[in-house]
């Protein structure tokens, strides 16, 4: 069997689902941030274990989940509540789990990100991201954005992760990426980013969140960034192709982009 580690705050609205689609799962963890809505009562209504932590960054609070949490089982499944493995992907996961040699240590699901009911096929940013994991060969870093390190070989798992990013309106993405943008820009100015990214280490390193962290260091560094961001989304990567859930997207992409240029200017300059 597997162990599920979902992380939360003030999660009612997408919660039931989430907790719907690893039911099979008899470890359900709920790691909550002091939720102020009923979403712990929907953990307990469900029998899942609740933990409680105060958030203070992404890569610490997720890594305090997976040292401090008793799992019962060795391998464990991290979710967003935005998040549903497939029918298709939880049984791979159960079955490979078992089959799996003792040296390998984690697990790479490919993931199918949602916008107006349309797979953002071109447009999604990420597709790739690993989420079975043996705990002990996991750690996050990075405060924000964080990058799960694996220590040790990491397999594939063919069926999907869906998500639902926008489950809660554009206006709620909207908040949360104004968060994201002041901690971003905040890490740039305290220089906590890569400090000598490697093009080569951005186009061909084999690991995509390694690949990721190297293009965003050599990204920042651009000029024009929010609009290079738009043109390479829906030219190059083919974002048009997803219609208008994928300019969509990508325009809100950009908008985030330009938010972290703004903030970034703004702490650089002693403030407003």
């Amino acid at each position: 069997m597997i162990s599920v580690l979902i992380l939360t705050r003030n999660e009612q609205r997408d919660l039931p689902d989430c907790l719907s689609s690893v039911s099979w799962s008899d470890d359900i963890h709920v790691f909550d941030s002091h939720s102020t809505d009923n979403t712990v009562e929907i953990a307990n209504a469900a029998g899942a274990h609740i933990h409680t932590r105060t958030f203070d960054d992404y890569a610490t609070h997720r890594n305090a989940a997976l040292t401090t949490i008793p799992f019962k089982h060795t391998w464990v499944f991290i979710l967003d509540a935005d998040e549903r493995p497939t029918p298709e992907l939880s049984r791979e996961m159960q079955q490979l789990s078992l089959a799996a040699p003792d040296q390998t240590a984690a697990f790479r699901v490919r993931r199918r990100d949602f916008l107006l009911n349309t797979w953002l096929k071109h447009a999604q940013i990420s597709p790739f991201y690993i989420r079975l994991v043996r705990p002990a060969h996991a750690r996050y870093t990075r405060a924000i954005n964080e990058v799960l390190e694996i220590d040790g070989p990491v397999a594939e798992l063919s069926y999907p992760l869906d998500h639902y990013p926008f489950s809660k309106g554009i206006a709620r993405w909207i908040e949360k990426h104004n968060l994201y943008s002041t901690m971003e820009a905040e890490l740039i100015v305290r220089n906590q980013g890569l400090q000598n990214p490697s093009l080569i280490t951005a186009l061909r390193d084999p690991d995509f969140h390694t690949r990721r962290l190297h293009q965003k260091a050599i990204f920042y560094r651009l000029p024009g960034r929010p609009l290079l961001k738009w043109l390479y989304m829906v030219f190059l990567r083919g974002a048009i192709l997803d219609g208008s859930a994928g300019l969509t997207y990508a325009t809100l992409q950009a908008f985030y982009e330009y938010l972290i240029v703004l903030k970034t200017k703004e702490l650089r300059s002693g403030g407003a």
